[in-house]
């Protein structure tokens, strides 16, 4: 997600159609190190926004997993300046890890001048400084199936071998009309492009409420991929979406299928306690000045609903099949309270 595109850094908005491209960095970190970037604990940093929701779906992946001592954690500011992400959040504007103010820096010492943007979720190798990969779509799949050694015990099989090819097809029509539909409706800059778009993003949410009714999890009986990447736009939906981005046919809330599935995996170990809503909203709000000009934060939603009843366990499943929950929150890298229900 980059300054003020709706993205990864990379996008077209403003009287072009939206677009988003795909990741300049695409190596790989892999348990055979075959892209020159082998899984090692402790040599890697994720840098997220909270506000991010392609960010989002590593730091909920990380905690699922327990990874957390394996990979470490800096997030940074959720509001940029045009100098990139900064790490305003860490003493004398520094992430203490890799002694950077921006993480601009890191992308600047992979690649002078790199084109796109600069945007989280980013890996860094610590020994270098440099930038590993900002591929959003491959860095949470990498972390299930090549990170394993160095998985907690317990942990989930976020992406089980069986089950591939039917959450590779759920997660591509999410991505297109939800994940990214959200951002087209936002940044559309006439009004055919906007009810295109507005349009599939309800209609798709319909289907995917369709098939909520009658299993907990997208796919299989468990907590999976597809999960994840639904998860961070229905937790914005009400938040940012509904209002800044125009797609108010209809408020998350108002959808008694999804509203409940998205308070169930909200109330799961590893989903809500990654969740900022203050930052979503000061991120969203604050830097695209091209849809919301006076920079102002609404006071609401009312957010207490997240933490109601969701009932959703009649329908059977098993969150994390024969593994367990993650444990709790490691110190330092809580939500402060102004961003939670």
């Amino acid at each position: 997600m980059g300054r003020d595109d709706g993205g990864v850094g990379n996008s077209a908005y403003g009287r072009k159609k939206f677009r988003r491209s795909k990741a300049h960095f695409a190596d790989r970190i892999t348990a055979d190190g075959r892209d020159s970037w082998p899984v090692e604990a402790g040599r890697y940093r994720l840098v997220v926004s909270r506000a991010c929701p392609w960010a989002s779906r590593a730091l909920v992946s990380r905690r699922l997993l327990g990874l957390e001592d394996a990979l470490s954690l800096a997030v940074t500011d959720p509001v940029q300046d045009d100098r990139s992400w900064r790490f305003t959040l860490d003493p004398d504007g520094r992430d203490p890890v890799l002694g950077i103010r921006f993480l601009s820096e890191a992308y600047e010492r992979r690649e002078r001048e790199h084109p796109g943007g600069v945007s989280v979720p980013a890996v860094v190798d610590v020994p270098s400084g440099k930038l590993v990969t900002n591929d959003y779509q491959q860095i949470t799949l990498d972390l299930a199936t090549e990170w394993t050694a160095l998985h907690r015990e317990g942990a989930p099989d976020l992406y089980p071998e069986a089950l591939r090819d039917e959450i590779d097809a759920v997660v591509e029509a999410v991505f297109q009309d939800v994940n990214n539909g959200v951002y087209r409706a936002g940044f559309a800059t006439d009004q055919e492009e906007y009810e295109a778009a507005c349009t599939a993003v309800f209609r798709r949410l319909e289907l995917l409420a369709g098939r909520l009714e009658r299993q907990r999890y997208l796919v299989g009986d468990t907590i999976t991929e597809a999960d994840i990447r639904l998860f961070t736009t229905l937790v914005r939906f009400d938040a940012v979406y509904h209002g800044h981005f125009k797609c108010n046919r209809w408020k998350l809330a108002e959808n008694r299928v999804l509203w409940g599935y998205a308070r169930d995996l909200y109330q799961t170990p590893g989903f809500g306690d990654t969740v900022d809503f203050d930052h979503i909203k000061r991120h969203y709000y604050q830097v695209h000045t091209g849809i919301n000009p006076s920079g102002i934060v609404p006071l609401g939603p009312d957010l207490s609903g997240w933490t109601t009843p969701h009932h959703r366990e009649e329908l059977g499943g098993r969150p994390f099949g024969d593994g367990t929950p993650p444990g709790p929150v490691p110190a330092g890298e809580e939500v402060p309270a102004r961003g939670r229900p």
